[in-house]
């Protein structure tokens, strides 16, 4: 069954018949954010890469992986509390939380409950973390619900390169662009 999963996610990164549309365009919602990027994700023997496009405000999330060719794979989104994986196949897949609907589909849990304070180098308000700062205060390290994570580099006071790690998983993000929303 593993090996099952590893092998449709490895299909629903690399290999996509249909497009999926691309992200809206405009401006994010103020205390949202939209970012582009990379992601290398290794879990258990198998590992995959993509792009990805991000936008996110306190009530969505409309996250987009991108093949090596440009063309869109898979989406996730989320709309309060409900979360949906779309891949260009035309599958759709819902949960109530977006571990166990990456889990389902990918093989492995994508933190999109903490990560969007993570990218922007902070802790999840109300869980305790364990933080490392430099000299600047920027975080350098963090751990929080039981993830790891590292902060490579940063551009000014965002985080540009950072990597989450979990037993037997470990998912490296390098963030191109960044575009928030007035507070």
């Amino acid at each position: 069954m593993i090996r099952a999963l590893s092998a449709l996610a490895f299909a629903v990164f690399l290999a996509a018949c249909a497009e999926l549309r691309p992200m809206p365009s405009g401006a994010p919602e103020a205390g949202g954010f939209e970012l582009s990027g990379r992601v290398a994700v290794r879990y258990g023997e198998d590992s995959s890469t993509a792009g990805v496009q991000w936008r996110h405000s306190d009530a969505t999330d409309d996250l987009l992986i991108i093949n090596p060719l440009g063309q869109g794979v898979a989406r996730i989104t989320r709309s309060d509390d409900a979360f949906e994986l779309k891949t260009s196949e035309g599958q759709e897949y819902r949960a109530s939380d977006p571990e166990s609907l990456t889990a389902q589909v990918l093989g492995w849990s994508l933190p999109l409950r903490g990560l969007p304070q993570w990218v922007r180098g902070r802790p999840v308000e109300g869980d305790p973390a364990d933080i490392v700062r430099d000299a600047e205060q920027r975080v350098t390290e963090m751990r929080q619900d039981d993830w790891h994570i590292v902060y490579d580099a940063y551009a000014g006071a965002r985080p540009t390169r950072l990597t989450l790690t979990r037993p037997d998983l470990r998912i490296r993000l390098l963030i191109d662009s960044w575009q928030t929303g007035t507070p």
